[in-house]
């Protein structure tokens, strides 16, 4: 655990009592604050009692008592409209931040021979691949690596500080409207697409969230910017005119005269004063498909900002176990994969999946985004069949229609049961993919349940095989 610093004494309102409520909780009191914690899911507010907690209704509370509001991510800060708690807090005057403006003003008030190394990770797609894969590499090369924020453990969780040490942190667009003081050594920005769009207000607010990233850095410390999407050239552009610290642009679809890019599978830096060959990006197993290209180019050049060797660089990213959930491979029965890409949550991050196989048997569907998968029709073709699950599956048949063959499943499986009967019946080596291109909240909790109820699903194609074995 982290202690919070700057609240010694001092009474802290924290809202939303899931993972980052309770973690920062418990990190304010191990720094001295004395909390008051709400919730309005009963079991939120149970779970805090039973730690200990004093537990009171903050509609009901004197905000004057306050020095600052710990809001979690989850909780609407503006849009559609700001949570009461916020407008309690503004009208008494009371600051408002999140988890990761807490870990940042320990920071910035820790001596400067004990403050970490810190990178930061954001954008639309890519994230949680970019923030393991940097890990990875990090602790691959003998460093103090802890790998948290949006991923994993909450950012207040890991292991406390020192010199040594490097935090790599996946932040969202939530995070970042809560934060205004961290100054990563390295700051990546992936890509923009629109999405969470209702919850900034539009797309101006959403790609202002996501620049709060480069916020504080200064000279010295090293934005990483992918320049695939016109969003973040944008950004690339202003932040180069100003010119305040390093920047080295990132791309999975053309070469550059500075930055890391990677063509065809091949991996370039051109950060010094000559252009080098690092690494077959084709023999890493688990980062297939150009969006995992510029993941790749993306921890590279943070690893390298970060004082990792090039060698060592790309000695990680080929040895990469890949991460749960994102194009995983969860089973394989004759000449059939199964694909588990549950965390493409939204059109975009389908695109990545179905752009990386000539021809998938495509299982979508779950609560849709606004633009549901008119923005993927030029990828139909690559899809031998859908499957379609969950409250999207009206939508996406109507989309579908005429364009690509289709079966409305409901479920995750009769999904799998039905995909992998089509497969097999091809006489091809197929793939069925999960890419759903939708929340999961209509039929699971989060997104990593619906991978694993797609994980289960394929075990149990074998079972009948396996019983029958045995007799």
């Amino acid at each position: 655990m982290i202690p919070v610093r700057g609240f010694e004494g001092r009474k802290v309102a924290v809202f939303g009592l899931g993972r980052t409520g309770l973690t920062a909780a418990r990190a304010l009191v191990a720094g001295g604050a004395e909390v008051v914690l709400w919730d309005e899911n009963e079991g939120g507010r149970s779970a805090a009692e039973f730690e200990g907690f004093k537990v009171a209704d903050l509609s009901k509370a004197d905000w004057s008592e306050f020095a600052a509001l710990m809001l979690s991510p989850g909780v609407p800060l503006t849009h559609p409209k700001p949570h009461w708690t916020v407008e309690m807090a503004q009208a008494a005057g009371v600051e408002v931040l999140g988890d990761i403006e807490l870990f940042a003003r320990t920071v910035n008030a820790a001596p400067p021979h004990k403050r970490p190394k810190i990178a930061l990770i954001t954008g639309t797609n890519g994230k949680s691949t970019t923030t393991a894969l940097l890990g990875h590499i990090c602790a691959s090369a003998g460093r103090d690596t802890r790998v948290g924020g949006n991923i994993g453990v909450g950012v207040l969780g890991l292991e406390d500080m020192h010199g040594g040490a490097v935090y790599v942190l996946e932040v969202s667009s939530y995070q970042l409207d809560l934060t205004s003081s961290l100054k990563p050594d390295a700051a990546v920005l992936l890509n923009i697409s629109a999405d969470h769009l209702d919850r900034h207000g539009g797309m101006d607010g959403y790609v202002a969230a996501k620049r709060r990233a480069l916020l504080n850095q200064g000279k010295g410390d090293t934005a990483i910017i992918g320049v695939d999407d016109p969003w973040c050239q944008r950004i690339c552009t202003e932040i180069t005119a100003a010119n305040r610290r390093t920047i080295w642009p990132i791309s999975a679809s053309r070469s550059m005269g500075r930055g890391v890019y990677a063509i065809q599978g091949v991996l370039y830096d051109a950060t010094g004063d000559r252009v080098v060959e690092v690494a077959d990006l084709m023999r890493a197993r688990s980062l297939p498909g150009r969006h995992n290209w510029q993941n790749a180019a993306a921890a590279y050049a943070a690893a390298r900002a970060l004082g990792v060797s090039a060698e060592d660089a790309a000695a990680g990213l080929m040895s990469f176990p890949g991460l749960a959930h994102r194009m995983e491979t969860v089973g394989t029965i004759g000449r059939v994969r199964f694909v588990n890409d549950s965390k493409a949550t939204n059109a975009d991050a389908a695109r990545q999946a179905l752009s990386s196989y000539p021809r998938v048997y495509w299982i979508a569907g779950g609560k849709p985004k606004s633009d549901g998968i008119a923005p993927l029709h030029d990828l139909f073709p690559r899809v031998a069949k859908a499957y379609l699950i969950g409250e999207a599956a009206d939508q996406f048949a109507q989309e579908l229609e005429g364009r690509a063959p289709y079966e409305q499943c409901g479920v995750i499986d009769a999904a799998v049961a039905a995909a992998f009967a089509d497969a097999k019946a091809s006489g091809e080596d197929a793939i069925v993919l999960l890419s759903p291109a939708c929340a999961s909240f209509d039929q699971f909790s989060d997104f990593e349940a619906r991978g694993e109820a797609f994980r289960h699903a394929v075990e149990g194609l074998t079972r009948p095989a396996l019983r029958g074995a045995r007799a």
